[in-house]
């Protein structure tokens, strides 16, 4: 009996076990995506809003994704196309997409555009759109209907989660024994437009009601860790412990926009507890940027964004992350908003170029990020040996030293442009400089008014004196901080000798102090599957400069195990 009993058990932790293939987990300072039980980095795509609209753009589509060197395939669950009849449910695309990622050896992230996408409701069903009196739409401050579903409707929410969670039960079914679905996303940048916040008669109502207590106690407790934005709207208003909206955050389109971004993330909160409860994978949100000076309501008011994130994990907390989808120029800065102490790092959208590649190295390496994903993925190139695919293939070639050192501290990313040329670091008593390697004088292109195409990577200690150099297009040179300190930069010629004139007059030399840095070996390498190296070729003489630099020039792809010595 007991023996009965104990196999019984077993049998349920087996079955609990594979019913949940993906999750978080905290690594050091990082948040890392586990996989089938190993951590895990998405090297994505997202598929066009229409291209997996029917069978046979699935079943094109996917082998050139593999091709490209994709490990996961974010695509679109259509609300219209899955319930066309109120009550009557097709989930024989959701199985196409299925079916062909592992047979292409592709994880999925679904988005699910239900309710809202881009702000609009146009993948709601015919005989929801038709039937605005039961699924009211939101209004403009001058009485202007809009294409947008009310988030102050329960029909609207019932509508959508029904759906939502019939979908989902659908996946559950046929995903727990495979774990091809690692993550889900709720909606699609979602968000007001027109005005910064919806005017019907229920959302004039609320906004002249009482902020609830939770906001309040969440802007309260977090002290220093509350986001610089909201400190600010709280404080200007004299950081009230109680009131109406425009008591507690003013009465201006930025406290609209405080408000509605409540309401949204309380009803994507509502389908986050609904989907935990049918299959518990990481779920996240995504955000159109308020770039290029716009408003609230000029860009999707209320959204996921950086701004707000205290409102949205606040009001969403089974939510676990917040993404930032990227069009705009200042990648830097728009990544660098998005990595959080509270909220890691995930971009399930940017424009489709060569360049993101090298971006894909960057943001792995300073930002521990989960993943990047460009956007209508189909449309770009399968070729061998152009940059995209190269970085992509790089990159899944080193997963295991990169989660082995996400989160300790021991990582940085490089990108440079013709505009952003150089990054200097600080490790303990080495600096290390950094360059795009058109600013070495012997690549004809640095000078003959080819645009620069982005240069990029990454940099891992190992351990003292040790170091991984990895990416395209970049240059690095050590030396001891005291030694930076004494030595000035000299301009070099095309030979790599110092230009005429540039050395220092006898008159101006001192006395050396201290030991110097010297580079000891640079080894191209290939990354095994437990993380290790497997020698490829040494480079010395003319490919490190005699010593003086590790480089990977433009429209090379490689990793490089550096090691250094000091000498007096």
């Amino acid at each position: 009996m007991k023996r009965t009993i104990l196999l019984v058990i077993a049998l349920l932790m087996s079955s609990l076990a594979s019913a949940q293939t993906a999750s978080l987990r905290t690594h050091g300072t990082a948040t890392q995506l586990v996989v089938d039980g190993e951590p895990f980095l998405v090297l994505g795509g997202e598929l066009g809003n229409s291209s997996a609209a029917c069978p046979e753009d699935i079943e094109h589509i996917f082998p050139k994704l593999a091709r490209m060197g994709l490990n996961t395939v974010l695509v679109p669950a259509y609300w219209d196309l899955m319930e066309p009849v109120e009550g009557q449910f097709d989930f024989s695309l959701t199985d196409k997409v299925l079916e062909t990622a592992r047979a292409n050896g592709l994880k999925v992230v679904f988005l699910w555009f239900g309710a809202w996408k881009n702000s609009m409701s146009c993948y709601a069903p015919m005989w929801f759109k038709q039937d605005y009196k039961r699924f009211p739409r939101t209004y403009t401050k001058e009485g202007k209907p809009l294409e947008i579903a009310s988030a102050f409707s329960e029909n609207v929410f019932r509508a959508d989660c029904k759906a939502f969670s019939a979908w989902l039960e659908h996946v559950a079914e046929a995903d727990r024994d495979n774990g091809t679905v690692i993550m889900i996303q709720i909606e699609n940048e979602i968000g007001m437009l027109e005005d910064a916040r919806d005017h019907s008669k229920v959302a004039d109502r609320l906004f002249r009601s009482a902020v609830p207590k939770e906001l309040l106690e969440h802007l309260s407790s977090s002290g220093a860790a509350l986001h610089p934005y909201m400190a600010e709207k709280w404080a200007a208003n004299g950081s009230r412990t109680k009131g109406t909206w425009a008591e507690v955050f003013g009465e201006d389109i930025y406290a609209d926009e405080i408000f509605m971004a409540w309401h949204y993330a309380c009803y994507v909160e509502r389908m986050a507890q609904a989907a935990r409860s049918i299959y518990d994978v990481p779920l996240f949100v995504n955000a159109a940027m308020n770039s290029r000076g716009r408003r609230p309501g000029e860009y999707p008011s209320a959204g996921p964004l950086a701004h707000l994130v205290d409102v949205w994990h606040c009001a969403a907390p089974s939510v676990d992350i917040l993404a930032p989808d990227l069009y705009d120029n200042g990648f830097k800065d728009w990544v660098a908003q998005y990595d959080l102490h509270n909220n890691p790092l995930f971009i399930p959208e940017i424009r489709h170029t060569q360049n993101n590649g090298v971006r894909a190295f960057y943001v792995f390496g300073e930002h521990d990020a989960m993943g990047i994903s460009p956007f209508s993925i189909e449309d770009g190139s399968d070729a061998q040996g152009t940059p995209f695919v190269e970085g992509y293939e790089k990159l899944r070639e080193m997963m295991p030293l990169l989660t082995r050192w996400q989160g300790q501290d021991a990582m940085w990313g490089l990108l440079f442009d013709s505009e952003d040329k150089e990054r200097i670091i600080t490790d303990g008593d080495l600096t290390l400089t950094c360059r795009h390697n058109f600013t070495l004088p012997w690549d004809p292109r640095a000078t003959d008014g080819s645009v620069w195409p982005e240069g990029g990577g990454l940099i891992i200690r190992l351990a003292e004196n040790e170091y991984v150099v990895a990416g395209n297009g970049i240059v690095v040179e050590f030396a001891k901080t005291t030694e930076k300190q004494q030595t000035a930069r000299k301009a070099l010629g095309e030979d790599g000798f110092a230009a005429a004139g540039s050395g220092k007059a006898e008159a101006a030399r001192t006395s050396w102090q201290g030991s110097r840095c010297g580079i000891g070996s640079v080894d191209e390498v290939e990354v095994l599957p437990d993380g290790s190296f497997r020698y490829i070729r040494r480079l010395n003489g003319d490919q490190d400069h005699q010593g003086r630099h590790v480089r990977i020039s433009v429209g090379d792809v490689k990793v490089l195990h550096v090691k250094l010595y000091e000498y007096r």
